[in-house]
């Protein structure tokens, strides 16, 4: 026989502290569904007649509340009727019906000692509210896990509703060299959805373009603070001409992952250059890529240690081909690994000179 599942939550108003059981459900039935099984025990029924008989009975259980009598169906539930209305004396007007009106079913003595005798608990792991952010998009370039100074970036997850004016809630972005900032200018602050217009703190070289995003929140006036930091990593577009060395795909590091070395640009153009992980084969697969997600891509090219590539651009791009040198494998092959889950993106504005 299937387990009741319970989760043991925080009781947020009481001292000392307590915990409370919360019913977890594992699935939600309707008409069909009870009508199935309805059938299953009664083989000489359609399910069909089976629904419309419950469907039936339910009506009329709400014809007669609104007749105003009361179902009682033995060992089982009564339906009945209550008001939530505080009136300034005994004759004083009614409100209205649909504002005070409570229907309430309660279940029998004897329903609750029966099921009680059959049931199974299951304890779950207790999971603390936390803010969750799942998603984190740029709005000029429409890609996720960019972070763009020109646009907004909207944060999608749950839990994440905070109060801006406290100074120990909020949204901070964070450099993984240095910097660190707390947001104040938002399009929106919702549970489920926050809008920035980021103020991005300055990290100390070019190539240090990748930020860390934490959202802290209380759900109580006096509540514990909550702090939770994207699983992600953000990185900022690097601005580049092919005429001078430029790092890109690095981390926090003093010195770049990988460097621009040249290159065949006929007009400015705004790229994205990948490198993706084999963890099987230890190498790193560079290649170009447009500003759409699943859209054109230039030709990969493997490499397993330093020193210099040439990729070539896809169709239709004004960038033919980009000279690179890896001039430390290792620690980007870390980076991508422990970082970007075996696939880093950087977007490069590249300039002609």
């Amino acid at each position: 026989m299937p387990s009741v599942q319970v989760r043991p939550e925080v009781n947020a108003l009481t001292t000392p502290q307590s915990y409370s059981l919360r019913f977890i459900p594992r699935d939600t039935l309707g008409y069909d569904e009870l009508a199935a099984e309805v059938v299953q025990m009664h083989p000489n029924y359609a399910q069909e007649d089976a629904k419309t008989i419950i469907m039936a009975a339910m009506k009329r259980i709400g014809v007669n509340l609104t007749n105003g009598n009361q179902i009682v169906l033995p060992d089982f539930f009564t339906f009945n009727l209550s008001f939530s209305a505080k009136l300034d004396s005994p004759d004083a007007p009614l409100p209205p019906v649909e504002e005070m009106l409570n229907v309430r079913a309660h279940a029998s003595r004897a329903c609750v000692e029966a099921l009680g005798q059959d049931m199974q608990l299951e304890r779950l792991t207790m999971i603390e509210k936390a803010p969750l952010v799942t998603a984190a998009e740029d709005t000029v370039l429409g890609l996720n896990d960019v972070l763009h100074s020109a646009g907004a970036l909207q944060l999608t997850g749950s839990n994440m509703l905070f109060n801006q004016t406290r100074a120990d809630e909020g949204c901070v972005l964070e450099g993984t060299r240095s910097g660190s900032r707390k947001q104040t200018r938002f399009v929106g602050i919702a549970n489920t959805e926050v809008t920035i217009l980021p103020d991005i703190p300055a990290q100390p070289d070019p190539w240090n373009n990748e930020y860390r995003l934490a959202v802290a929140t209380r759900y109580t006036e006096n509540g514990t603070l909550r702090t939770s930091i994207y699983r992600r990593r953000l990185r900022t577009p690097l601005t580049l001409t092919l005429s001078g060395n430029a790092g890109i795909l690095t981390d926090k590091s003093t010195t770049p992952h990988v460097t621009v070395t040249g290159g065949s640009l006929s007009a400015n153009e705004t790229v994205r250059i990948q490198a993706v992980l084999d963890l099987h084969e230890g190498s790193l697969a560079f290649s170009l890529l447009d500003m759409q997600e699943g859209g054109k891509t230039g030709p990969a090219v493997t490499v397993t240690g330093n020193g210099p590539l040439t990729l070539a651009g896809f169709s239709d791009s004004a960038l033919s081909s980009l000279s690179l040198t890896v001039n430390s494998f290792s620690k980007l092959v870390q980076m991508i690994r422990n970082g970007y889950s075996g696939r880093v993106v950087d977007v490069l504005v590249v300039q002609t000179a």
